[in-house]
């Protein structure tokens, strides 16, 4: 009895239904649980997972469970591909390149699996130069993936002041780049909009052809709520940017972008979508 009782605590399920602003998709795929860059707009900051942790969120993760084959996986993921419609947002809840993943390789070992049996279509979301490492497995999946890559500015002082456990924004663009030329399908995700220069439109419009835009107002999964309980718009306040804490900074700078490129520019949810 108690095998069985311990067998069903290490039976992990990978892909959940995806619902709410990631409806479009089929299902959801988080290797992880927790999230060591905790950036501090981080809705997943008031979700159950983060709230009753006796660990800040950003302090703690934890990797699923995945035998040395990927049995487990493999046979959830055999059977989605047989209903048919497989879309896959990866990830809802954290960052499937957080450093965990140099040592764990475990989002690398889901890409194996997901390579020999393709999706219809697969996003990775990440802010993670290390997901260049797996450009020999994204170029296997082809037109079926896209990876998001965010950066959300262009100041490092509001990278280090917002999200200082991410990784710095030079080595984002610079895998932006090594995407591109692999032939990867990548786009940009200004996801939220953080304080920026004058320059940042132009910076997006020349490293890629397809970028999405969204703000703490209307990309919180909460109408704001979320956002406002992680007291965003003091931390505006700290950096002196209070003015710009308002749905029309977001829509300013879309349309900037939308006057340097005639296409590919998203807002909201339609970026994300398959």
């Amino acid at each position: 009895m108690a095998d069985r009782v311990n067998a069903k605590k290490k039976q992990v399920r990978w892909l959940n239904p995806a619902s709410g602003y990631l409806t479009g998709y089929a299902y959801t795929l988080n290797p992880y649980v927790g999230c060591t860059f905790g950036c501090s707009y981080c809705y997943v900051r008031r979700m159950p997972v983060a709230l009753f942790k006796p660990s800040p969120w950003g302090e703690w993760v934890e990797a699923k469970p995945l035998d040395s084959e990927g049995a487990g996986f493999r046979r959830e993921w055999r059977r989605a591909i047989a209903k048919g419609g497989v879309t896959v947002f990866m990830s809802s809840a954290t960052d499937p390149y957080q450093p965990a993943e140099h040592a764990e390789r475990l989002t690398r070992r889901l890409l194996e699996a997901m390579a020999e049996d393709p999706p219809q279509f697969l996003l990775v979301q990440t802010r993670s130069p290390l997901v260049v490492r797996d450009i020999d497995l994204l170029r296997q999946l082809g037109d079926r993936v896209r990876v998001s890559m965010t950066v959300e500015t262009d100041l490092e002082a509001v990278r280090k002041a917002l999200t200082p456990s991410a990784p710095p924004l030079a080595a984002r663009w610079r895998a932006i780049r090594e995407l591109r030329e692999a032939g990867i399908p990548t786009q940009a995700a200004v996801s939220p909009l953080l304080p920026c220069s004058d320059a940042f439109p132009a910076l997006i419009a020349e490293a890629v052809d397809r970028v999405v835009v969204d703000d703490f107002f209307r990309g919180d999964g909460s109408g704001g709520k979320r956002s406002a309980q992680l007291r965003m718009a003091e931390r505006y306040r700290e950096l002196g940017e209070e003015a710009r804490y308002a749905p029309a900074t977001a829509d300013a700078f879309v349309h900037a972008l939308r006057a340097l490129m005639p296409s590919g520019v998203y807002f909201g949810q339609e970026g994300f979508l398959p």
